[in-house]
């Protein structure tokens, strides 16, 4: 088998460590807008291994019917950083571009949305993960938007 760092086309940049170590499927429980959630992600590289994408899906606690669903896209970028791409449930006038870079345990994602920029922290340590989204405004303010604590779990086939 072919490493993904093998198989992307030559001077593709590699995946940073802290998005390749989501691969995986993870479940947990976070809080959006102060809404109980359940989530689940599924992990993967894409397109030779020069790319990677996590499938996120949840549901609130208290309405079954409230689910929502997004689709990110990572790839490793020269100078050390990682550019994105937001896709959800909200259909296509919500998708955004992100920018990142890897921090220590993980890796943080910015997406800009006009007046806010959506700030996604990502950190694994062991079989955890912690991802943190906050509202940040033009001048550097942030307010809480999403919290998930989630723990690594075998995939479905």
């Amino acid at each position: 088998m072919t490493s993904a760092a093998q198989a992307a086309e030559p001077g593709a940049a590699p995946l940073p460590a802290g998005v390749s170590a989501l691969a995986g499927c993870w479940t947990g429980k976070g809080e959006v807008m102060g809404k109980a959630v359940s989530i689940a992600l599924t992990a993967r590289p894409v397109a030779l291994g020069a790319l990677f994408t996590v499938d996120a899906d949840s549901t609130a606690l208290a309405d079954p019917a409230d689910r929502y669903a997004a689709h990110l896209t990572f790839g490793g970028a020269k100078a050390d950083t990682i550019t994105g791409y937001w896709a959800d449930s909200f259909g296509g006038d919500y998708t955004a571009t992100g920018h990142g870079s890897p921090r220590p345990g993980g890796f943080d994602m910015t997406y800009d949305y006009g007046a806010d920029a959506f700030v996604n922290r990502w950190r694994i340590e062991g079989e955890r993960l912690h991802w943190q989204i906050v509202a940040q405004s033009k001048d550097g303010a942030e307010k809480p938007f999403a919290n998930y604590a989630l723990q690594r779990t075998a995939c479905a086939r």
